[in-house]
């Protein structure tokens, strides 16, 4: 990664600081505390060793000094808590907001660009890579003022009572963030590299893990356990590379600390003998500032160690930041939105020239020309590929587009998402349910919903015929992907949702594919029932029922290859070769 990237990225997780400052002025002051009590704590060592070794003072009058020592002991090790806490909140706080810019992007792009990556990398994002951020903010950041404060306030301390001692930590301190930051640049680099092979780790998991049934069934799994294996060797290799650079940092710091230390207790050693004779103010060295001196030492490099030390959470945050601003600042077009909130009562929509485009610009479905009246019944069929998806999806605000697509009188982009949205009932083929109760997966299209309305969806979806049978009832657990429920039930809840959405607008993407015939015809029902009189647009698997529909459109590479009444154009193009697949399928069956 090169200068200008870090120095970029550095600066945008600082930028993020703002959100906890009070946080973190709250650790730097607590640790600015801490080294007052330091400074008054080596001066009490050192007048307690004075007194007991040069003056043979009597131990029960320096009885005080014992207590001032023993409570200064106590305050910095509650002022460390404090810091540890403090900082931690403010660590979690960032985290939070950066979590939520994540969520927040993430239902900006929509399902289209999601199912791009594996689940599994949006996972490391939202999980391992923010929690990787905690220590810059809870410790680096915090640490960086720290480092400088205490130094300072010991230098202002030992300068007065013997310069050459000063003299000796003011040269040798800049010596540790020097080798610090040589270490550091190349371990920021070997993070990168660590949270990528992470990230396409993660992914690679979670898909084969949701397909063991399937590599079971072909017998895939030892090859695919092979893979897996080559895949955690990876990125083993590269966790080992970044620990290996962890600890040569911490040797080069401990080692430059260590010849630091040692030169401060050599000119003492020398100036006791008799053999140097600098440094002072006139009056001889005493053992009581030799004391004082060499206790403060470990401690005027110690912020300096543990800024090394955290030095490589920046490089782990550095890491994991490239990724997120990549994803936070990406552009992909998704499809602007405008203010416009028209009345949705019952929806029109007129096409023109319309071209759909994928987020990165190349175009799915077009140039298709339509007209759509309130209350009509729209049919879409064609074989998979064909472009109904990608047209739903421009649609419903979830892909971009070229040319006229006016909903009410309004073109699509200018139209507030949220307002259109709120006007559309929608459910697929593949319902999707949320960990949680039955009664919270119905409300989930209207929270505030009154229990007789939940009531009242669920008889229309004939979602009561399999509740009354369960033990709890509407407080029945859902698990992950449905667990619990058959495909069926889980779809006639999702039936339930939308009739209690109650859209203007109803879009229905093949609704049931994958049920049994029982669940097909109650699941069909209540669909039938529900869009009676609203604008409804169906994708189709089921052929035989295209006769009851305003419209039927046949699509095929992107266009709209034929439009019109099912009677009208049955007999001809595309409909008729269908038509005649599905009897032909019929009669071997």
């Amino acid at each position: 990664m090169d200068k200008s990237k870090q120095r970029a990225l550095t600066k945008w997780l600082k930028s993020q600081s703002v959100l906890a400052k009070p946080w973190l002025v709250a650790t730097i002051g607590i640790a600015f505390t801490s080294g007052l009590l330091l400074i008054a704590q080596a001066a009490l060592l050192a007048h307690l060793l004075y007194q007991l070794i040069i003056e043979q003072a009597d131990k029960y009058s320096l009885l005080p000094s014992f207590i001032g020592l023993g409570a200064v002991v106590l305050l910095r090790a509650a002022c460390s808590w404090a810091k540890e806490r403090t900082g931690y909140r403010c660590g979690q706080t960032i985290r939070h907001h950066i979590r939520q810019l994540i969520l927040n992007r993430l239902h900006e792009l929509g399902p289209v660009s999601i199912q791009g990556r594996p689940a599994g990398s949006w996972a490391s994002l939202l999980l391992e890579q923010v929690e990787e951020l905690q220590d810059f903010f809870a410790r680096y950041l915090p640490q960086m003022a720290i480092a400088v404060l205490i130094p300072v306030m010991i230098l202002v301390t030992v300068f007065p009572i013997n310069w050459a001692s000063g003299l000796i930590f003011l040269i040798t301190a800049p010596l540790v963030p020097f080798f610090m930051a040589l270490v550091g640049i190349k371990a920021a680099d070997a993070n990168r590299k660590n949270f990528k092979a992470l990230q396409r780790l993660s992914g690679y998991f979670y898909d084969r893990l949701r397909g063991l049934p399937t590599l079971r069934l072909f017998n895939r799994t030892d090859a695919e356990a092979e893979q897996l294996h080559l895949a955690s060797h990876t990125f083993r290799k590269r966790t080992m590379e970044v620990l290996r650079l962890a600890f040569l940092s911490s040797a080069v710091l401990e080692f430059f600390t260590a010849i630091s230390i040692a030169v401060v207790a050599v000119y003492f050693g020398f100036s006791f003998i008799g053999e140097l004779n600098f440094g002072h103010y006139g009056a001889p060295i005493s053992l009581f500032t030799g004391l004082f001196v060499l206790v403060l030492a470990p401690e005027f490099y110690q912020p300096l160690r543990d800024l090394g030390t955290f030095y490589h959470a920046k490089a782990q945050a550095i890491g994991a930041a490239e990724s997120i601003v990549e994803f936070l600042d990406a552009q992909p077009d998704t499809g602007t939105q405008g203010q416009e909130t028209p009345d949705l009562e019952a929806v029109t929509i007129t096409a023109r020239d319309l071209e759909v485009l994928s987020p990165d610009g190349h175009v799915l479905a077009g140039p298709l020309n339509f007209d759509v009246k309130a209350g009509e019944h729209i049919a879409l069929v064609g074989v998979s590929g064909a472009g109904k998806s990608s047209l739903l999806n421009a649609l419903l605000g979830f892909l971009p587009y070229r040319g006229s697509l006016v909903i009410n009188g309004c073109e699509r982009r200018a139209l507030s998402l949220t307002h259109w949205r709120q006007a559309i009932s929608w459910v697929g083929q593949n319902p999707q349910l949320f960990h949680g109760s039955i009664r919270d997966n119905i409300a989930l299209a209207n929270p505030d919903a009154t229990p007789e309305s939940i009531n009242h969806v669920m008889t229309q979806a004939y979602v009561d015929e399999f509740v009354m049978r369960l033990t709890d009832g509407l407080a029945h657990p859902v698990g992950d992907r449905n667990g619990g429920l058959s495909v069926g039930q889980a779809q006639r809840i999702a039936v339930a949702r939308a009739l209690l959405q109650d859209g203007a607008l109803w879009v229905l993407d093949e609704p049931t594919a994958s049920l049994d015939a029982h669940s097909e015809q109650l699941v069909n029902l209540s669909l039938h029932t529900a869009t009676q009189g609203k604008t409804c647009i169906q994708v189709s698997h089921r052929l035989d029922a295209l006769e009851n529909c305003d419209q039927v459109w046949v699509m095929t590479d992107g266009a709209i290859t034929q439009q019109g009444k099912f009677k009208d154009i049955a007999a001809q193009g595309q409909l008729a070769d269908m038509l005649a697949s599905a009897d032909r399928r019929n009669l071997d069956a």
